[in-house]
């Protein structure tokens, strides 16, 4: 007795391979600023304080007088009570300066640069909040009926003023606000600021 086995071509299905997910591009972050001037300040003044006093413990160690300033200073600081006045301003002083140099440390700056999207992940851009205002500004005034038109740019807030010589104020400030819309978006900005659209009347004269 035989047994007949099918020994046909058909293959088993080949499971696909599940698409490769894009790298996520990174987050778009503020630009930081240099701050050439505030550290140049704080250089030179830490330079000069430490080198003069560098200059008069070596004058002291050589056998002569310290400066008059270092022995009044050290006088002063030695009697005078904490409640005194000029400590009290002293440290104030010595308190803002700390707290002005922690926020120059832990703030980006350069609020006049808005970061851009980041399509890709080894390019950054920014626009000048300047330029974005004036490519808005001459977007506004594209719009019928309108004669002018002021853009206060901030980063998260767009306040436009529109003066209109014809047509209803209502359809005008649609239209710019339609108009500005569009133009945020083609800015091509990481965080699109919010906008405020106002549309009046020239003043009459006389």
């Amino acid at each position: 007795m035989t047994t007949d086995t099918d020994t046909g071509n058909d293959t088993a299905p080949v499971p696909e391979e599940p698409p490769a997910e894009a790298p996520a591009t990174p987050r778009a972050r503020r630009f930081w600023a240099v701050r050439r001037i505030p550290a140049a300040l704080l250089a030179l003044i830490l330079l000069c304080g430490t080198g003069l006093l560098l200059y008069d413990v070596a004058a002291v160690r050589a056998d002569r007088t310290a400066m008059s300033w270092r022995s009044e200073l050290a006088d002063a600081l030695a009697t005078r009570p904490l409640d005194d006045v000029w400590v009290r301003i002293g440290a104030g002083i010595a308190v803002l300066l700390g707290l002005w140099l922690l926020i120059l440390a832990a703030t980006p700056g350069l609020r006049e640069v808005l970061p851009m999207r980041r399509d890709h992940a080894d390019v950054r851009a920014g626009l000048d909040r300047e330029a974005a205002a004036l490519a808005l500004r001459d977007r506004a005034m594209e719009v019928s009926g309108v004669q002018s038109v002021r853009v206060r740019m901030r980063r998260r807030k767009v306040a436009v003023r529109a003066v209109s010589h014809f047509r209803e104020l209502d359809r005008v400030s649609a239209d710019v606000e339609s108009v500005l819309k569009t133009g945020i978006d083609e800015l091509g900005l990481a965080r699109p600021p919010a906008l405020t659209v106002r549309v009046g009347r020239p003043p009459k004269k006389g």
